[in-house]
C-alpha cells in the first residue's frame, strides 16, 4: 500500500533546517505558463502551431539534453542553453519558419517566466518563518533568479547546478547543497514532486519530502501521481506541507 499524507519519520524531521526544493514542476506550472507564452507568441506573429505538442516534446528533451552532458557527450552546457538547442530542433521538425535568433532567444526566456502553482506563495511564506529556503533545481543560477524575481518566491539562497557543474541526480548536487548551506545532510530536506529525485536524496542523507503535481504533464503524465515510498514526510501540497511541520 503505498504512503499517504503524514510525517513518517518525526526524529528526522525535528533535525531540519533547510528546505530545498525541485524547482520545475514542484514549486512552478512548467506546462501551462509555457503554453500561454508561446500561444501569445504565436498571435503576436501570425504563427500557427501545435504549442501545446511543442512544450511537451521541449519538456521531454529536457532530461535527455542533461544525460548527453552528464555522459560526457558534450561539455558542461547551462540549461537555458540546452533549452536553446532543443527549441531550435523543435522549430525545425514543426516546420516554424521566419524565426530569428532574437524570436529563439525571447522564446527560450519563457523558462524564466513561470508560474508557481497556486499553493506555493502562502505555503512558502509560512515555511520561511522557520526554515532556510532554496531551488535544489537543474537549472542555472540566472534563470533562478530571474524565476524568483518573477514568482516572488521568498528564497533565502540559489542553488543551481552551475555551481557545481553537474545535474541531478549526479550525488555532487545534494552534496553541494548541503555544503553551501554549512548543514549535515540530515539537516536538509528536499521537497519535491518526483520520486526518483526524492531516492536520488535520500542515497546522500538527506530527508525527504513528497508532494504530488498530478497535473504537471497534462495528459501525458504517467507516474508521480502518489509517494512511491514513505519519505520523511507527505503532504499534499505546499501548505499542507507547512501545516504538516506545524508552521
Amino acid at each position: 500500500m503505498k504512503p499517504i499524507r503524514g510525517v513518517y519519520n518525526p526524529a528526522a524531521l525535528s533535525q531540519v533546517k533547510a528546505l530545498v526544493f525541485d524547482t520545475f514542476g514542484t514549486v512552478v506550472d512548467w506546462r501551462s505558463s509555457l503554453i500561454a507564452e508561446l500561444n501569445a507568441f504565436g498571435r503576436r506573429r501570425g504563427l500557427s502551431a501545435d504549442w501545446p505538442l511543442l512544450v511537451d516534446e521541449w519538456r521531454a528533451a529536457y532530461r535527455p539534453s542533461m544525460d548527453r552532458v552528464r555522459r560526457g557527450e558534450q561539455p558542461w552546457t547551462i540549461l537555458d542553453a540546452l533549452h536553446r538547442q532543443s527549441l531550435e530542433r523543435l522549430v525545425a521538425s514543426f516546420r516554424i519558419e521566419g524565426l530569428s535568433a532574437a524570436d529563439l532567444d525571447e522564446l527560450t526566456g519563457a523558462w524564466h517566466r513561470l508560474h508557481p502553482w497556486p499553493d506555493v506563495p502562502e505555503g512558502m511564506r509560512r515555511l520561511a518563518t522557520r526554515y532556510f529556503l532554496g531551488p535544489l533545481s537543474n537549472a542555472n543560477v540566472s534563470l533562478l533568479v530571474r524565476l524568483r524575481k518573477f514568482g516572488g518566491l521568498p528564497w533565502d539562497v540559489i542553488l543551481g547546478a552551475d555551481l557545481w557543474q553537474r545535474y541531478k541526480p549526479d550525488p555532487e548536487t545534494y552534496q553541494g547543497a548541503c555544503r553551501l548551506l554549512g548543514l549535515r545532510p540530515a539537516e536538509v530536506m528536499l521537497v519535491a514532486a518526483h520520486n526518483d529525485d526524492l531516492r536520488a536524496a535520500r542515497a546522500q542523507g538527506l530527508c525527504t519530502g513528497f508532494i504530488p503535481r498530478s497535473a504537471e504533464y497534462g495528459p501525458r503524465q504517467t507516474r508521480d501521481f502518489e509517494a512511491e515510498e514513505p519519505w520523511t514526510v507527505v503532504a499534499s501540497d505546499l501548505q499542507d506541507l507547512a501545516s504538516l511541520l506545524s508552521v
